[in-house]
């Protein structure tokens, strides 16, 4: 092993010299040779731009992994250039027990129709967060760690070479002063003008890498870009699945409700003597009814819808109900009702009519209305 006492020596004595600087500069004891405003300012800007990435990156990870658990096992992952295992989401292991508790109380059962429907959602939302997850760290979250891990240390290394530099000048310029003998100040004018120009070559290498900031925050904007495009088709699918899922269980819904119309327009058979909204209340206590317009003398329920304009009809005395529209809706001919969503209406059902259709009443406008496209209030 090769041991140089000479340069040890040396490098000590020059790390000394540079500690003694330091320590005079900072009590007001020795002069500082400045920077230029505009250095100044390229530093000033490096330092805000590598603090903000930190914070971006950082909290990019939170929103996009917010178990800090996952995030340690992904970072040594990383750090072992190893490939991180894939990694169940949240929405798949929701789907995963929806669709076993499903085929558990039993998959031809309302309850777990609607668990597989949902389960198959969830699923799809899952799979749309796994690759908007990584979309983002392609795209998004691996440019902001090659800057922090490669162009900002090489800069911080040059920066550390450029004040070990001004340090060495700035001794000089000291022991310049201190010379009193003309061969002492003939050595000491030699080494100042050898430090200044190494400090100046060095301020040059640390100026371009510091003008480089601002294609880093080109390349960033660029990346930026990408991220909020991968967010918004994320949000996009996701927004679909949910229409898609709302649309059948509206479906579902009106088959749940289309036994209870059924049930009233039964109910309406000459024998019985009690109003068909009381026959309903007392065979279906636990479930809120649609009151039924009663049968008109002579016609058959069964053709009732096609002999009935909804329009000369009218409504039951008492216990219509509310409903909120689910989806705008353009009405086919004079007999439908064109609906716009979110709006509240009155329904109620008519004798022998299609369990999928309601009257709906909005002022003074009347018509058929599809169940699906309502949410019906109690």
């Amino acid at each position: 092993m090769d041991f140089n006492v000479k340069k040890l020596a040396s490098d000590a004595g020059v790390f000394f010299s540079r500690a003694m600087q330091f320590t005079e500069e900072k009590l007001g004891q020795a002069e500082k040779t400045e920077l230029d405003a505009h250095f100044e300012s390229l530093l000033a800007r490096a330092d805000s731009t590598k603090n903000w990435t930190e914070k971006i990156l950082r909290q990019t990870e939170v929103l996009l992994q917010p178990n800090p658990s996952a995030r340690v096992e992904e970072f040594l992952y990383e750090k072992l250039d190893r490939k991180v295992p894939s990694r169940v989401t949240n929405g798949e292991l929701l789907a995963q027990y929806m669709t076993e508790a499903a085929n558990d109380f039993g998959p031809g059962t309302p309850y777990g129709k609607t668990l597989i429907k949902v389960g198959e959602t969830q699923r799809r939302l899952g799979a749309a967060e796994r690759d908007f997850i990584h979309s983002a760290s392609i795209n998004f979250l691996t440019p902001l760690r090659n800057f922090l891990e490669g162009d900002w240390r090489t800069i911080s290394k040059e920066r550390r070479i450029l004040q070990n530099r001004r340090l060495d000048l700035d001794a000089c310029k000291a022991r310049l002063k201190k010379a009193k003998a003309a061969e002492a100040k003939a050595a000491a004018e030699q080494e100042l003008r050898l430090t200044q120009t190494e400090f100046d070559r060095q301020a040059e290498v640390t100026r371009l890498l510091l003008e480089g900031i601002s294609s880093t925050h080109v390349n960033h904007l660029r990346c930026l870009h990408e991220f909020v495009e991968s967010q918004t088709n994320y949000y996009a699918q996701c927004y679909q699945y949910m229409v898609d899922l709302q649309k059948q269980l509206g479906s579902s819904k009106g088959e749940i409700f289309s036994g209870t119309f059924v049930g009233n327009a039964e109910s309406t058979s000459p024998p019985a003597a009690t109003s068909p909204p009381a026959v309903a209340a007392a065979s279906l206590p636990a479930v809120p009814t649609i009151p039924v317009v009663p049968t008109i003398v002579g016609v058959p329920s069964t053709v009732a819808e096609s002999v009935l304009n909804p329009n000369e009809v009218k409504p039951p005395a008492s216990g219509t109900r509310k409903a909120r529209v689910l989806y705008d809706y353009e009405a086919a001919d004079s007999t439908e009702l064109a609906l716009l969503a979110d709006e509240m209406i009155t329904v109620y059902s008519l004798p022998g009519m299609d369990p999928d259709w309601l009257i709906g009443e909005r002022g003074n406008q009347k018509g058929k209305v599809p169940v699906t496209y309502l949410e019906l209030l109690s």
